[in-house]
């Protein structure tokens, strides 16, 4: 099995920032953990808008550890 993958959640929350959509920032404040795993939410992560391939290599980690 692969490795997961995580996404900062300050990086998601930037990014739905910049798009002027502060509620949407806040749940996911209130509701992920600092890492997000990518796969478990990726209709989730989708839904919001939120583009892995465009997101600087850095902000995408292979490992929470």
């Amino acid at each position: 099995m692969s490795e997961p993958v995580y996404v900062d959640k300050a990086k998601v929350m930037a990014q739905l920032r910049s798009r002027q959509l502060h509620a949407r920032a806040d749940w996911v404040d209130r509701e992920l953990p600092v890492l997000i795993d990518t796969y478990k939410n990726a209709a989730l992560l989708q839904t919001l808008g939120i583009d892995l391939d465009a997101m600087a290599p850095g902000d995408v980690a292979a490992s929470a550890s």
